[in-house]
C-alpha cells in the first residue's frame, strides 16, 4: 500500500541523509538493498519519498557540477529488467506492485488491471500502454556520475526496487520525458511535482550524482508546491 511504500522510501531518504553528515554525498556509496517485496494494488509514486524538510536539506548536499557529455554511453552498461525470482524480472515485479488487481500469465507478464500514472493523472488498462520509468534516466545519471562506475553499481541503478527510482507511467508522457532533468521537464500533472522532485533528490543523494545549477533551482521550485 501507498503508507507502505512510503515508508520504505522514508527509511532509504533518511538513512541517505546520515550518511551524508558523515561524508561528503560525491563520494557515498549506493545502497545495497533487497528488492522490496511487491504490494498488490498500490500506488506507486503517489506520495513523497521524504519530507519536502528532508528532501531540502538533501538537496543542500548534492555536489553541483556542469552536467557531463553522453561519450560512451549505451543502455546496455545499465543492464535491466534482471530476474527477481521464478520467472519475474524487476519490470514485472513493478508493474504488479503499482497496479490494482493485477493478474499475470505463467510467464509472469501482466494480463489484466489498471495503472495510475502519476506523471498525468491517467489510468490505463493494458499494460502495453504503460512504461516502467526511471526517475533518473540512466542517460542522464550517466553525465551525472555513473560513467565513472562499474557495472554492477550500474546494474542496481537500474533495478533498484526500493529506492523511489521506478514508477509505472503513460508511455508516450515517459517518451517526451526522455533523458531531461527537471529543469528541462517536469510532469504534466503539477499537484505531483512535489514528489517528483523529493523522488529525484533522493535517488540521486543516494548514489551520490551531482545536479548542475539551473536543475538545482528547478527542484527547489518544485519543493515549494509541496504542503
Amino acid at each position: 500500500m501507498v503508507g507502505e511504500r512510503r515508508a520504505v522510501w522514508l527509511r532509504f531518504g533518511r538513512a541517505v541523509m546520515a550518511a551524508a553528515l558523515v561524508v561528503s554525498v560525491v563520494s557515498c556509496e549506493v545502497p545495497r538493498t533487497t528488492p522490496a517485496t511487491p504490494d498488490s494494488g498500490s500506488a506507486e509514486g503517489t506520495a513523497p519519498a521524504v519530507s519536502a524538510a528532508e528532501a531540502r536539506k538533501l538537496l543542500g548536499t548534492l555536489q553541483v557540477a556542469v552536467r557531463g557529455v553522453l561519450d560512451g554511453y549505451d543502455r546496455d552498461k545499465f543492464p535491466h529488467w534482471k530476474t527477481v525470482s521464478g520467472s519475474c524480472n524487476v519490470r514485472e515485479e513493478v508493474l504488479k506492485r503499482a497496479g490494482e488487481n493485477v493478474g499475470v500469465n505463467a510467464d509472469c507478464a501482466p494480463t489484466s488491471g489498471s495503472w495510475r500514472s502519476p506523471y498525468d493523472g491517467e489510468t490505463w488498462r493494458k499494460a502495453s500502454d504503460v512504461d516502467v520509468d526511471h526517475v533518473v534516466p540512466l542517460a542522464h545519471a550517466w553525465v551525472s556520475g555513473a560513467k565513472s562506475w562499474d557495472q554492477a553499481r550500474r546494474e542496481q541503478f537500474a533495478n533498484d526496487l526500493t529506492s523511489p527510482q521506478l514508477l509505472v507511467v503513460t508511455d508516450n508522457v515517459n517518451q517526451e520525458k526522455g533523458d531531461k532533468a527537471p529543469d528541462e521537464w517536469k510532469p504534466p500533472l503539477v499537484s505531483f511535482w512535489c514528489a517528483y522532485a523529493t523522488d529525484w533528490i533522493v535517488v540521486k543523494a543516494g548514489y551520490g550524482l551531482s545536479i548542475t545549477v539551473p536543475e538545482r533551482t528547478a527542484l527547489a521550485g518544485m519543493l515549494d508546491r509541496c504542503p
